[in-house]
């Protein structure tokens, strides 16, 4: 292992230790942190800037059916290239991936501040993904790099907080910026801080050289990989939306996605070199938690999602007010995500305690809001995120922490990448069943409750439009257009109006507490799974049961080539 003294400004040339942390002076440790920090904070920040601007880009781009493409854009890419980052960081550093993709970041910024249709909003949010991706995916890997075993419990702990950070930030700064100037510049304000950051990594961020190997980019397995994950996330976003679940759009994407994965297996279990070694999930610890997160995953982008239409379109918050209703929330997750890095760094390894404790916390919370109606009021609303909120946090490090202490460090950076990307997938998953499920039922439930008067009032096409999109609840243009509407016919019209708004609201309000326990099921199913979690001490691999041990640096998996030098 390197000596502080010998961990200069630049580790070029050195080569990372199998086990154990990269030592560096504490100036270059504090710098690099902050950008690391800084980095996360970017990254996650556009997953939350963009929800409370949702309904505002609806109402100027339209396409209610495909708004939570502008958020599955960004996750789809970035859950596609974390695992690919990930083990190429392993095999080449970790350096100049980081400032790459901080670079494509910005640039899928400006592009996606320069949107003049939803079209282009989703593309560049891929664009933005890729960048966000990369950047995600280093900033937990580093702590690893960092720090030892028995600190990165309050380390991580304090990432999940930098997480929450921005997302208290950001849905209140894009609902600010969207009422006073305009959603473009939700993407803009990256600029100012990306710029910076850069330039700390370039100078500060060590270049850590993996041991010296030969090695073989897996191609195929890239390939494979990515052909899979769009193909099932494109189906899963697009049944029973854009197209029928029947439809041959649908199935043959299911299709072929579904073979890609089999592909993708079997080259993985061939390459010389994988993109994403198998083996890594034989470790008991490293499976259990990649279910749990993408269970948690899957409910936690829910409700960050849809929260703000709730408050907006049901309970009738303005952007900057919904935003600043979610602030407890993310309150909730920073203090959750402390407690809970402090608890594992001072108190052990209780991975799977805290993680049972922290989804049963979870779980009551969204439990709570699936029983909010358009009758809801604001405070009580506020106190279920908070709690829902304040679970969330605390199972923030554990997962995190249970992979990185399993695993040999050669393969750290696949094995972090992956948890985040079953994370993203579950979150992206999500976004894809709960928006076609909102859709659906809003359609449902406002098909047999809009009153005959009101009827008489609307023409059919009218509101037919308004069926599969509650724009009159989100934009007050269309609300004031569709007030007039009624106004026209008499006095008669404004008590038309009112009853018909309500019945918006309650249609509204039905669809996303269907939403919200669906999702509910979800953090019930990582509850469940928790239960078989078995974590392994900080920093003590011994406790790995023998059969799922590499030995000699090798991995005992026989789908897995051995021959290659290490």
């Amino acid at each position: 292992m390197n000596s502080p003294e010998n961990a200069g400004p630049n580790l070029s040339g050195q080569n990372a230790p199998e086990d154990g942390f990269i030592p560096l002076p504490k100036k270059q440790l504090v710098l690099t942190m902050a950008g690391v920090m800084v980095a996360l904070f970017l990254a996650s920040l556009d997953q939350t800037i963009v929800s409370t601007a949702m309904p505002r880009i609806i109402a100027d781009l339209e396409g209610f059916d495909r708004f939570t493409w502008v958020t599955t854009a960004y996750l789809l890419a970035s859950t596609t290239v974390l695992p690919i980052v990930g083990k190429l960081s392993d095999s080449y550093g970790r350096k100049w991936f980081l400032i790459s993709g901080t670079v494509i970041f910005l640039g899928g910024s400006v592009l996606a501040g320069l949107s003049q249709d939803m079209t282009q909003l989703i593309i560049f949010r891929g664009i933005q993904g890729i960048g966000g991706g990369t950047m995600m995916a280093f900033a937990f890997i580093a702590m690893a790099d960092l720090f030892p075993a028995g600190e990165r419990g309050k380390y991580q702990g304090m990432l999940g907080s930098v997480f929450a950070l921005s997302s208290i930030i950001g849905p209140t700064l894009g609902g600010f910026v969207t009422d006073q100037l305009s959603w473009h510049w939700i993407f803009y304000i990256n600029i100012p801080l990306g710029i910076p950051v850069i330039a700390l990594f370039v100078v500060f961020f060590p270049q850590i050289t993996p041991a010296t190997r030969e090695h073989r980019l897996d191609y195929a397995g890239i390939v494979a990989l990515v052909l899979s994950v769009v193909s099932l996330l494109l189906a899963l976003s697009w049944g029973g939306g854009q197209y029928d679940w029947v439809s041959g759009q649908v199935l043959g994407l299911m299709i072929f996605g579904s073979v890609m994965v089999l592909v993708f297996i079997v080259v993985e279990s061939r390459a010389a070199d994988p993109i994403m070694p198998l083996w890594v999930f034989r470790y008991p610890s490293v499976s259990v938690s990649l279910v749990v997160t993408s269970l948690s995953g899957f409910g936690m982008f829910g409700v960050i999602v849809f929260i703000p239409l709730y408050f907006q379109g049901v309970l009738g918050a303005s952007a900057t007010n919904s935003g600043s209703f979610l602030t407890p929330m993310m309150l909730g997750i920073v203090v959750g995500a402390i407690i809970s890095g402090q608890a594992l760094s001072r108190l052990g390894a209780h991975y799977r305690l805290q993680g049972l404790i922290g989804l049963g916390i979870m779980a009551a919370g969204m439990l709570l809001l699936s029983g909010m109606s358009a009758d809801t009021s604001f405070s009580r609303a506020v106190g279920n995120i908070v709690l829902m909120g304040f679970g969330l946090g605390m199972t923030f490090p554990v997962d995190t922490l249970v992979v990185q202490n399993s695993v040999p460090r050669r393969v750290l950076g696949v094995a972090t990448s992956s948890l985040q990307f079953f994370r993203s997938i579950g979150g992206t998953l999500g976004l894809a069943i709960l928006g076609s499920v909102v859709t659906s039922r809003f359609a449902t439930a406002l098909s047999g409750s809009v009153p005959e008067s009101v009827q008489q009032v609307i023409p059919s096409e009218k509101l037919a439009a308004i069926t599969g999109d509650p724009y009159a609840l989100l934009s007050l243009e269309a609300g004031a257009q569709l007030e007039q509407s009624f106004e026209s016919i008499g006095p008669e019209g404004i008590g038309l109006f009112s009853e018909f708004m309500d019945v918006l609201r309650q249609a509204l309000s039905s669809a996303i507490s269907d939403v919200f326990l669906i999702s509910l099921a979800m953090v019930i199913a990582a509850w469940v799974v928790t239960l078989f979690l078995k974590g392994i001490p900080q920093g003590d691999q011994s406790k790995i049961r023998p059969k799922d041990r590499p030995e000699d640096g090798q991995p005992r998996d026989p789908l897995v080539v051995a021959a290659r030098p290490d």
